[in-house]
Formats: structure tokens, C-alpha cells, sequence
């Protein structure tokens, strides 16, 4: 597969990945909607103030890590074309409310609501690898990560345009946020009508049961337990951080805690439903896949896509106070870490479907991160200001670059729980924003970086020592057990039986 692939939109393969990346697009085009308009809704509701928005933006991302879980389930189960499409239309509502909210409660809610629109992501991992062969996947899904990404700089762009010259106003800024809403569900729509699950004479594998991820081992088992706990504890720390900033008080923090207990507690208890019966029984030797994988991926993706939404949120200020530059040069050039998306992530996958090992471009790239974060924790206003956005530019390429190398693996660790693997991984990337940018609170930005770099070099021995070879890695299909060739062959047969 190469770049001019892309432009061959008769070929329906490419059009869903086209339908698909658009989609992430939309999604991402909602979910970051208030950052470039928050100055603008602080004049017009004169009651909000610096520390409502940092409370919104907590509840901007808070219910991102379960809900990438949850519909890593669904996914698995009902197929991406219905999730995807129920998603976008579902979230309208959140978007359109938190538009013409005009009171504390209002807009608390409806952010909260809304920031589950960031597991859209995962929807279209599933969607990609169901269209493309392993050969091709790496690239698919970075162009699919990497353009649809690029729906957050959109509406940082977009945004206050639609707001001051195409509504204009008083409430243009409350129409431009709507005008996300009502995308959203047009093209929820538009989605549903346009693409299905799997090529014509394919059907779609799915898992014995959805309700937690299928496991191996008994070891595998306890591992999955282990990782399950932190994805509620990042939960918990954002909580904390709003109880901190006076949004929540005492009571309702020790009762989020309650909950998020007693929602680990079922999930653990879900995990034990679905693989201690199939522990008992024996897996089927070809049947089996190592989790150590996984807890591999979920490292890269807390180490590269965990400091890509830190460093983004705190880089406009390190550059703005370090080089003495105005808010808009500041912005401008932090801008440029988030606009590599659409090169950096593609080229990951490539590197990843090209260069014959998808474990090593995996391993150079989280040591680049490593390097790279080094020297951002070195630049200070002795430095050259060109050099400086030298610097943050590679260092951009290396963590976006590995977010591709990690999705260029996913759907290869075990087909039938793709949405599942791809939520966990995705959820731990939150996980590694939140832990990320509460260390961000308590250290200077030079310990930050070198933090970011710790956390990468970790990923970097994880993968080192537990990331193995996908089966298949380059083949023209994926590695199937004959329980899941069985599964196809059945649905199949069920489909020409349909079609007769």
C-alpha cells in the first residue's frame, strides 16, 4: 500500500478508511471544542472563572478511560459500523446541552458526558483491521490515528472563526459549540448508511463472551486483574484533583470512591466469569495468546500517547515564559507538536509494515521518545529559539510515530478481541495523561520532561524484555485459531445462505 492508494476512493477498502478517519476526525472535533472558545465563554458568563475551566477540562477526559473499556466490549460484540455511528449521534446530545448551558451544573454534566466521545478512537482500530491485511495495517491505522487526530487542531482553528464571523454575536461562540454537536449526529448518520463491518464475503469474528477480556492463563488471568485496577484509579485521581480545586466536596469524593470500588470490584468479578470456567476446562494450545503482549502495549501507549496530551496542554506556556514570546507566537509554535500528527503518525505504521520487525521499530522508537524528552528537559532561554522548536518538533515525530508502531500491533495480538486490547491500550494512554499532569503540578517543567523520559525508557525495557513478533506480522491475513476459522466459515455460510 502506498500514499497514492489513498486517493483511489473507488476502491471501497479505501473509502471506509476515509469514512473512518473522518469519523475519528468529527469526534475529536467535538471533544476539544471548548478549549479554543473557554476566553470567550468566560466574558460572556461572568461567573466562570480560570478555575471552572481547569475543573471542566478534569471533566473533559474523566469518564475517556471506562468508556474505551466499554466500548472495546461492544465493539467486539455488535461490530464498529453500529458503535461507531450510535456513539457519534449519542454524544450530540452532550455537545448541543453543553452549548446553551448556562449554569454550573449544565455545563459540568454535559462535559462530562461528552468526554466519552474520546473512545471513539478504538471503534476505528477494529474497523481498519477488519478492511486492511496485516501487510497494510500499520499504515491504515496511522493514517486513520494520525488525520483523524487532527480534528483537535481543526477546531482550535475553526472554532473562533465560526464563532466571531459565520454565527457573529453575542452567542456565536454558543452556535459554533452546537455546530460540533449537530456534525456529530449528521455524520453518526452518514456513517451508518456508508459503511459496513467487513468486505463483502467476510464476516465479522467475534468473541465467546464480551462482558472482559478472554485470557490464556492463569497467569495472564492475575495480570489482567493488575491492570484493570489502575483505569480506576486514574478515575480516582481526577476526582481528587476536582475535589482539590473546590468542585466536589469531601462526601461526594468519598462517594465517587465508593463507586469507582464498587465498578472494579464488578469488572474483576466479570474477568473471573468468562476465563475461570475456560481456565478450568483447558485452552486449546492454538487458542492461546500471551497478555505479557498487551501489558507491552499498554506501556507504549501510557509512555507516548500519555505524554503527547501532557505536553500539549502545558507546552504554549514553558515556550511563552522561557522565551519571553507573546500568547500567540507561544501557541503557534506549540501548535506545531500536535500538526506532525498528520505525518508522524502514518510514517509509524509505515516504518512498522516495512522495516521487517514490528517489535524493533517499536523498541527505536520509545528509545527516540527517551532521547528526545531528554533534550526538551534542557532547552531554557540560553538556547536558540530555532533550535529549540527543532528539538520539540523530533521529539513530536518520535512520540507520534510510536503511537502508529503501537496500533500497527494491536489487532495482531488476537483478532477476535481487537476492540477489547485496542480499549485497554487506549484507556492506559488517558491513564498516562492523568498521572502525567498531576506530577506536572508538583515539579518544574525541566524534572517534567526528564519524568516524560523516565517513563519512556520504562516502556522501552517492558517492550525489551515482553513484546514478542505478532503472528502474521506481514501476511495477507490474520493469524485465525480453528475455532475462529470455524466461527467465519459458519457466518459464511450464513451470509450466501442470506443472499440466496
Amino acid at each position: 500500500m502506498t500514499v497514492t492508494d489513498l486517493f483511489k476512493f473507488k476502491n471501497e477498502r479505501i473509502k471506509v478508511l476515509h469514512f473512518t478517519w473522518f469519523a475519528f476526525f468529527v469526534s475529536f472535533f467535538a471533544w476539544f471544542s471548548m478549549a479554543p472558545l473557554a476566553t470567550t465563554m468566560m466574558a460572556d458568563m461572568d461567573w466562570l472563572t480560570p478555575q471552572h475551566m481547569a475543573a471542566l477540562g478534569i471533566c473533559n477526559v474523566v469518564l475517556t478511560i471506562p468508556a474505551r473499556i466499554i466500548i472495546g466490549s461492544l465493539l467486539d460484540k455488535y461490530g464498529p459500523r453500529i458503535v461507531y455511528s450510535g456513539l457519534l449521534i449519542t454524544m450530540s446530545i452532550p455537545a448541543i446541552t453543553f452549548a446553551f448551558g448556562d449554569t454550573w451544573a449544565q455545563l459540568m454534566i454535559s462535559r462530562l458526558v461528552l468526554g466519552s466521545v474520546g473512545a471513539s478512537f478504538v471503534i476505528g482500530i477494529r474497523m481498519v483491521a477488519e478492511w486492511f491485511p496485516p501487510k497494510n495495517v500499520g499504515f491504515a491505522e496511522g493514517i486513520y490515528g494520525g488525520w483523524g487526530n487532527f480534528g483537535s487542531a481543526a477546531g482550535a482553528m475553526l472554532l473562533p472563526w465560526f464563532a466571531l464571523t459565520m454565527f457573529g454575536g453575542d452567542n456565536g461562540y454558543r452556535y459554533a459549540l452546537a455546530f460540533t454537536g449537530v456534525i456529530c449526529f449528521i455524520y453518526g448518520i452518514i456513517y451508518y448508511i456508508c459503511v459496513r463491518d467487513t468486505p463483502e464475503g467476510k464476516a465479522l469474528v467475534k468473541p465467546k463472551k464480551a462482558s472482559a477480556l478472554e485470557v490464556s492463563s492463569w497467569g495472564d488471568l492475575v495480570q489482567l486483574i493488575i491492570f484493570t485496577l489502575p483505569l480506576g484509579g486514574a478515575v480516582a485521581v481526577s476526582s481528587w484533583r476536582l475535589n482539590g480545586l473546590g468542585f466536589i466536596s469531601d462526601t461526594a469524593l468519598n462517594i465517587i470512591y465508593a463507586v469507582i470500588v464498587g465498578v472494579l470490584i464488578f469488572q474483576i468479578v466479570n474477568i473471573l466469569k468468562v476465563n475461570v470456567p475456560q481456565l478450568k476446562k483447558g485452552v486449546p494450545e492454538d487458542d492461546k495468546y500471551k497478555f505479557k503482549n498487551v501489558t507491552a502495549l499498554n506501556s507504549t501507549y501510557f509512555a507516548n500517547f500519555g505524554a503527547e496530551l501532557a505536553i500539549v496542554s502545558m507546552l504554549p506556556m514553558f515556550f511563552q515564559l522561557t522565551f519571553s514570546l507573546t500568547p500567540s507566537q507561544a501557541g503557534l509554535i506549540a501548535a506545531s507538536f500536535a500538526f506532525i500528527n498528520l505525518v508522524a503518525r502514518p510514517l509509524g505504521g509505515v516504518l512498522s509494515d516495512r522495516m521487517g520487525s514490528r517489535r524493533n521499530v517499536m523498541l527505536v522508537y520509545m528509545f527516540g521518545i527517551c532521547l528526545g524528552l531528554v533534550g526538551m528537559g534542557m532547552i531554557d532561554s540560553s538556547w536558540p529559539l530555532v533550535l529549540a522548536v527543532a528539538v520539540t518538533v523530533l521529539t513530536s515525530v518520535f512520540v507520534q510515530g510510536a503511537e502508529g508502531a503501537t496500533y500497527s500491533i494491536v489487532p495482531m495480538i488476537k483478532k477476535r478481541v481487537t476492540g477489547q486490547i485496542a480499549g485497554m491500550a487506549g484507556a492506559y494512554g488517558n491513564v498516562g495523561a492523568t498521572i502525567y499532569l498531576t506530577l506536572f503540578t508538583l515539579v518544574s517543567t525541566q524534572q517534567f520532561f526528564f519524568i516524560l523520559a523516565s517513563g519512556a525508557f520504562i516502556s522501552f525495557l517492558v517492550c525489551f524484555f515482553m513484546l514478542e513478533e505478532p503472528k502474521n506480522s506481514f501476511g495477507e491475513e490474520y493469524y485465525l485459531t480453528e475455532d475462529e476459522l470455524k466461527q467465519q466459515a459458519d457466518a459464511d455460510a450464513a451470509l450466501q445462505k442470506k443472499a440466496l
